[in-house]
């Protein structure tokens, strides 16, 4: 069974063939996309050879094609293609639907709600590598957002997010065992809060947040270059 493999065909595929929509052109996007989705690809996939290697997660090889790269499975590799593509363009898309940034004036407020969560949960929680790790990235790269690149899109991405949220839940539920015999992705319980949302470490919605978050900061950032 090649769970992993057809949960990133199906996510990316509706997206892809929107992007061709004569209204959207998200493909005039690619030149854009393209680079800001290899650096974050290289950042996350050095991380999670690290996290693997230490076991703090793994994979259920009946799930996969049984080809690595790095010792991840490729279904591994091409996540950090087809996720981000399907969320960049979800992005894309609500600024052409909705001209008005509506979040924009409670962006600082919700922004900074987070950061505080975030590091006093990862500050409680250190030795729970999972936990302490992806709270602390993330809070320090919204902060970033905030004082050093000072972004005019954190309300669009937040409204994004919360969007996004909705096939979260069921592409991670399936990888990590909803409606499916055994897991896709396995964790150590004890380097996380043991937390779950369904079948979902809690910690999974904030490493989703700044997977998506780094994409779309290097697609604004190249956006702005040429």
């Amino acid at each position: 069974m090649h769970t992993y493999l057809l949960v990133n065909i199906l996510s990316i595929s509706v997206p892809f063939i929107a992007s061709f929509d004569r209204r959207l052109k998200f493909y005039r996007e690619w030149k854009y996309f393209l680079p800001a989705m290899f650096i974050t690809l290289v950042f996350f996939i050095a991380w999670d050879v690290l996290y693997t290697h230490w076991g703090i997660w793994g994979f259920n090889d009946r799930h996969l094609t049984g080809i690595k790269i790095l010792n991840l499975p490729l279904e591994e590799w091409l996540f950090f293609v087809t996720i981000p593509y399907a969320c960049v363009f979800t992005y894309h898309a609500l600024k052409y639907l909705l001209k008005k940034d509506i979040l924009a004036p409670f962006a600082g407020t919700i922004s900074w709600i987070l950061i505080l969560v975030l590091v006093i949960t990862g500050a409680v929680f250190y030795d729970h590598l999972y936990t302490s790790v992806t709270f602390g990235l993330t809070a320090l790269f919204i902060l970033l957002h905030l004082y050093v690149f000072k972004s005019k899109y954190l309300g669009r991405f937040i409204l994004t997010y919360a969007i996004i949220l909705i096939p979260f839940f069921i592409v991670n539920g399936i990888l990590t065992g909803s409606w499916i015999e055994e897991e896709v992705v396995f964790y150590d319980d004890t380097m996380n809060l043991g937390i779950r949302m369904f079948t979902i470490p809690v910690e999974d919605s904030i490493y989703g947040l700044l997977l998506i978050l780094m994409n779309i900061t290097f697609y604004e950032k190249f956006k702005t270059l040429y």
